[in-house]
C-alpha cells in the first residue's frame, strides 16, 4: 500500500477555494451553502411521517414544498462525492472516529453529536453557515458575513480554552 500523497500547501488550497467559490457565483448564481439541505432533508422526513405538522410550520413548509431537488441539496452530494473521489485519490480514506484520544469512542460520539447539533442550531439562528454566511457572505462583503466569522473563531478559541487538558 502506498503511502498517502502530502497534504496541499494552504496558500494554494485557499486560492483553489476562492477560485471556485467565484465559479459558483458566476455559473449558478449562488455561493456556498449547505444547510439548506438539511433544512430540505428535515421538511421532507416530517412531511412523510406528519404532513400536517409541516403545513401548519411556514419555515418547514417552504423547504418541503420545494423537496429535495434544490441546489443545496445537489450540492452536498457533489461535495460527498467529490470529497471520497479525492480522498480516494489521495490514499486517505478511512473510516475513524476524531476527538480527544483520551477519550473513549462512545464519548468522542458524544461530543461530535454534542458539537454537531449546536453548530447546525447555530447556523439556522445565524441564518447561514460557515461555509453559506462565513465564505460567500464575505466574499460578497456583507457585514453580516465578516461578523460571523469573527464570532465563529472568537467562540471556537474560548471553547478550545475552556475544555483543554479537561481529557487528561
Amino acid at each position: 500500500m502506498q503511502p498517502p500523497r502530502p497534504l496541499w500547501n494552504s496558500y494554494v488550497a485557499g486560492v483553489v477555494l476562492g477560485l471556485a467559490l467565484l465559479a459558483t457565483f458566476i455559473f449558478t448564481g449562488h455561493g456556498y451553502g449547505v444547510t439548506g439541505a438539511t433544512t430540505s432533508a428535515t421538511a421532507v422526513a416530517v412531511g412523510a411521517v406528519a404532513p400536517s405538522a409541516v403545513a401548519n410550520h411556514q419555515y418547514l413548509h417552504v423547504a418541503y414544498e420545494n423537496g429535495l431537488n434544490n441546489w443545496t441539496v445537489w450540492e452536498v452530494v457533489g461535495l460527498f462525492i467529490g470529497a471520497l473521489i479525492a480522498s480516494l485519490l489521495a490514499g486517505r480514506f478511512k473510516f475513524q472516529i476524531d476527538g480527544p484520544t483520551q477519550a473513549k469512542r462512545s464519548m468522542r460520539l458524544v461530543l461530535a453529536l454534542v458539537g454537531g447539533t449546536a453548530s447546525g442550531f447555530g447556523a439556522r439562528m445565524a441564518l447561514g453557515c460557515t461555509s453559506g454566511l462565513g465564505l460567500s457572505g464575505s466574499a460578497t462583503l456583507a457585514a453580516s458575513g465578516f461578523l460571523f466569522l469573527i464570532g465563529f473563531f472568537v467562540s471556537g478559541i474560548v471553547f478550545g480554552q475552556l475544555t483543554k487538558g479537561l481529557w487528561k
